[in-house]
């Protein structure tokens, strides 16, 4: 269903990350604390409130921000933690609704049209969201509430912290006319600064101009488009999320890495955290790739298809070792990477897995049968472990003589779907 009539609920998890942070370490709370990391190259993550009371930002440059905050607490990701939590909050919001749209680990759209009957109007469901987040899993939820996609994110982010503002049926035009036309999707700086030279300072402005004087600045596919969301006519339908094409993580390194034997340490760790996370989601796949970005921004990749599926971080590591022969290894390396595609669903069958307790095998191979489910048990211990304590509690071998300065030798990381 499109158009009036639809109720569709955008949620979004207050300052999420550092939310987290504070909630398994109650000494935190109300404290600005800052993820992301102290580096010199790092970004921001994420900054709770009281982070952001000193201007700190999300995306803004560790540097930068330690300058506005110098007492933050500045604190490394944990995507594992991060991630388990959102899976326990989105499971929440499929209670009522399978139409789920995830945007982000920490928002997402839900179509609760068809729920009305069972549940409540859209500002109840909302509301009982809120607080069923609260209840049992500690963290805040802010809530938008209306007809199209557009006007229930504006909404949310209107009401933050722990806000719940809801748009009334019929009403999105009137909601949108006072606000900043920034606030429109597609709608950044350089054409915010061209509408304002027309003398657009508000949506409503924008829905009042004449098109052709917005079709001669922006053009006329552009300028019916901006008009036709600024009258709050979005006919985006939301769509439940689509099975992830790959799993992987990159790292931005503190001081540029030189040599096979840094970056292997580097892809040791890469290659654990993407095997948990395939393990997490039930998924094995038959391509392993490598990205290598150097200093000077040159970008190369390099890809390998196994013999059959995997989730096995040693195998994927090996693999993604071999790789780096097939690159230059002795330049000076500013990001590395490993991902997993070519997905088969869990179905229970062996192919492609490494024995653990076997000799060691060449990548691709099969392991014997009988040590698969003690690897598999072995490995379900281990990420176990690794999710309560962090993922360096058990530390492969390769990596027992790094010292401390170097077990956080990264500034930034990225691990995605």
């Amino acid at each position: 269903m499109t158009g009036p009539g639809r109720t569709i609920v955008h949620l979004d998890l207050d300052a999420f990350y550092a939310s987290v942070e504070q909630l398994d370490d109650p000494s935190l709370r109300g404290r600005p604390v800052i993820v992301g990391g102290p580096s010199n190259r790092g970004v921001v993550c994420a900054a709770s409130y009281e982070a952001r009371r000193f201007g700190v930002r999300s995306a803004m440059p560790t540097s930068q921000a330690r300058r506005l905050c110098p007492d933050g607490v500045f604190l490394h990701p944990r995507f594992g933690r991060y991630g388990e939590l959102s899976d326990r909050v989105f499971g929440l919001y499929r209670r009522y609704t399978p139409l789920v749209e995830p945007l982000s680990l920490d928002e997402a759209f839900l179509d609760v049209t068809a729920s009305r009957a069972l549940h409540g109007d859209g500002p109840s469901i909302a509301a009982r969201i809120k607080r069923e987040v609260r209840a049992e899993t500690g963290l805040v939820v802010s809530a938008g509430v209306a007809e199209v996609k557009l006007a229930a994110k504006i909404a949310t982010d209107l009401g933050k912290p722990d806000g719940l503002v809801v748009v009334p049926p019929g009403g999105v035009a009137a909601f949108l006319a006072p606000l900043p036309v920034g606030r429109l999707w597609g709608v950044g700086g350089v054409t915010e600064a061209t509408l304002r030279r027309l003398g657009v300072v508000t949506i409503g402005d924008l829905v009042r101009l004449p098109e052709t004087a917005v079709s001669a600045a922006l053009g006329a596919d552009r300028a019916r488009g901006l008009r036709a969301l600024g009258r709050g006519e979005d006919e985006r339908e939301v769509v439940p999320d689509e099975a992830a094409r790959s799993v992987g993580g990159e790292e931005t390194f503190e001081t540029d890495l030189v040599g096979e034997t840094a970056l292997a340490r580097a892809l040791l760790l890469q290659a654990g955290r993407v095997g948990r996370r395939l393990r997490a989601a039930g998924l094995r796949g038959r391509i392993v790739t490598l990205k290598v970005k150097y200093a000077d921004f040159t970008l190369v990749t390099r890809r390998v298809t196994l013999e059959g599926p995997t989730d096995d971080d040693r195998l994927i590591y090996r693999t993604a070792r071999d790789l780096l022969a097939r690159i230059e290894a002795g330049r000076p390396v500013r990001l590395a990477g490993v991902t997993v595609s070519g997905f088969e669903e869990e179905d229970g069958a062996e192919a492609g897995q490494l024995d653990l307790f076997a000799a060691r095998a060449e990548a691709g191979s099969a392991p014997a049968p009988a040590s698969e489910a003690r690897r598999r048990a072995l490995q379900a211990a281990l990420d176990k472990l690794a999710d309560k304590y962090g993922e360096r509690t058990v530390a492969p071998a390769d990596l027992a003589d790094q010292g401390e300065a170097e077990r956080w030798p990264v500034h930034r990381r990225r691990d995605r779907e």
